[in-house]
């Protein structure tokens, strides 16, 4: 921040200096004209009309000097910008694809294993985000991923999509290494419910075929119904056709979330992972939200992220992390009966929830 703010005092103290030369320069100029013309004029060897015509090429030329001056600015503006797009198109990701990648075995099943995992931060090299995390999730299974803010949550789900790879340890899908596949192979099969879904200002048809580009329109509908999305997208003035707006803007927050289920519904991938799926809803949203999310984790392995531990009291296993590391797995039943943080987490969500 205060970088950007010394670089702009910076930028606007050149300009300003740029400025006053070109002002100096300009009325300079025509105070000279006028001084010599009106020498001339006394003197008789120079008529009024001419010294007229000076003074009037005088400011023609100061004008289009001064408006060089702002097409200057401009141009070393863009020149800034281009700076920074060059650096970008140079950039080299730091993740290695592999020149001959592995298969995975067909149907792919959706076997997680993460063994020995350890993770830090470019940012954060003091503080390791996942140390020696251990966690398999067999085909079908759903498991929970609960914690305090901070505690490595979606660093889980960032290294399953290989957004980054551990330091050390082992992350396989199928008993196939990730590292030793090609991302967009990986990628294929793993559905993403995130939070906060990312919506393009395009028609509702194209927001949902995304997740699969070839889908047909009955295919796209199909998904938007079982994900409880068909009788708003029906409602819209143009239907499926409906522009949505910038980051959906047309889109209240629970429908913007049912239209990311439509999508990872219309995917089918094998592996799916919802990441606060249901947070900042009303209660009627969240029901709406809740459905469709059953829907779509029925025959898949999920793993889903909740700071409302009343929206995983389904799930196969939860698992309690804490800076990094796994402190508790069980059941809702099992964790409670063990204390610990997961208990302390529902005293406070459960028994100070508002009544109703």
């Amino acid at each position: 921040m205060q970088v950007a703010l010394g670089t702009a005092r910076k930028r606007i103290r050149l300009q300003a200096m740029l400025t006053a030369v070109v002002i100096v320069l300009v009325f300079g100029s025509i105070t000279a004209v006028l001084w010599v013309g009106a020498k001339d004029v006394i003197n008789g060897s120079m008529s009024a009309g001419t010294l007229g015509q000076f003074v009037l090429y005088a400011l023609i030329g100061a004008g289009s000097v001064g408006a060089l001056a702002e097409v200057w600015a401009e141009v070393q503006r863009a020149a800034g910008g281009m700076a920074r797009i060059n650096d970008l198109l140079h950039e080299r990701s730091v993740l290695v694809v592999p020149a001959q990648p592995s298969t995975l075995p067909l149907p792919v099943r959706g076997h997680l294993r993460l063994q020995g995992v350890r993770f830090h931060y470019p940012t954060r090299p003091d503080a390791p985000a996942l140390e020696d995390f251990n966690l398999e999730v067999r085909p079908g299974e759903t498991v929970a991923l609960v914690g305090p803010s901070g505690a490595g949550k979606s660093t889980v789900f960032q290294l399953l999509l290989r957004f980054h790879d551990p330091e050390a340890g082992d992350i396989t899908l199928d008993g196939v290494d990730l590292r030793t596949l090609a991302p967009a192979t990986l990628r294929a099969q793993v559905a993403l419910v995130p939070q906060d879904p990312v919506i393009f200002g395009a028609t509702a048809r194209e927001n949902i075929r995304y997740g699969r580009l070839e889908a047909g329109d009955a295919d796209i509908e199909a998904a938007a119904r079982s994900a409880e999305a068909h009788e708003f997208l029906a409602a819209l003035p143009q239907g499926y056709d409906s522009e949505l707006g910038e980051r959906g803007a047309r889109l209240s927050g629970g429908q913007q979330q049912r239209l990311a289920i439509a999508r990872a519904l219309l995917k089918d991938a094998p592996v799916l992972l919802l990441d606060e799926a249901t947070s900042a809803l009303d209660a009627q949203s969240e029901r709406a939200v809740q459905q469709a999310l059953e829907r779509l984790m029925r025959g898949r392995t999920t793993l889903v992220i909740a700071h409302r531990l009343a929206t995983v009291l389904k799930a196969d296993r939860i698992v309690v992390m804490d800076r990094g590391r796994i402190v508790a797995q069980g059941t809702h039943a099992e964790l409670l009966a063990q204390g610990g943080l997961y208990a302390e987490l529902a005293r406070l969500q459960f028994d100070h929830a508002p009544m109703a």
